[in-house]
């Protein structure tokens, strides 16, 4: 019997929106293997503006989460003193699901960066690496271009039948920050939980 995949789902998630959880849903539903999604937020000690503190992060995953028995939000990042490399974080999720096998999703953008990562060869020799195509990105076009990539070519596998958002989260933190409505970007949870708690502004 095949092992059941876990994926781990990383990202800033600065608001959470739609299309992450839609993603996820697909994932689940495109690969009977896959048992459940991990959202992993990272610190908020990551180098990007504007973001929230780890607390409005991981809630605002977890309030949505909590309603889908497939889809977990891990603060294995948040609780750290630094921001963990990619291949730490699938370390301790695999340490922690021994029987498990461990997937990570990431987009084309960041696949074309993969050879700058820490330990970019292990990375790619341990765990399966699911691509999510972007814009006008050709995962097979990406790997036959880069050496690399190329010689891990079995590690990737990609994200079958995606639907591509052009929403991203900087756009809805623009919209709120102008006073605009994000309804429908976000799921209903995470509208409610950024209203009540006055974020973005």
């Amino acid at each position: 019997m095949e092992n059941k995949v876990i994926v781990v789902f990383g990202g800033s998630f600065n608001p959470p929106l739609n299309s992450h959880f839609s993603l996820a849903e697909q994932i689940v539903s495109e690969y009977k293997e896959v048992e459940k999604i991990i959202f992993v937020p990272v610190n908020q000690k990551y180098q990007k503006k504007g973001l929230l503190d780890n607390k409005y992060r991981y809630e605002m995953l977890k309030c949505v989460c909590d309603k889908n028995e497939k889809f977990e939000v891990s603060d294995i990042e948040l609780k750290n003193e630094r921001q963990l490399y990619t291949i730490e974080t699938l370390e301790k999720i695999q340490t922690a699901y021994p029987n498990k096998t461990i997937w990570f999703t990431t987009g084309s953008d960041n696949l074309k960066e993969l050879r700058t990562w820490n330990k970019a060869d292990e990375l790619t020799n341990k765990f399966k690496i699911l691509v999510l195509e972007r814009d006008e990105d050709c995962l097979e076009n990406i790997i036959e271009n880069d050496e690399f990539l190329k010689k891990h070519e079995n590690s990737f596998v990609k994200v079958k039948n995606n639907i591509k958002s052009g929403l991203s989260s900087s756009f809805v933190r623009e919209k709120i920050k102008q006073g605009k409505s994000i309804r429908y970007f976000t799921p209903d949870e995470v509208y409610n939980y950024i209203k009540e708690n006055n974020l973005f502004k």
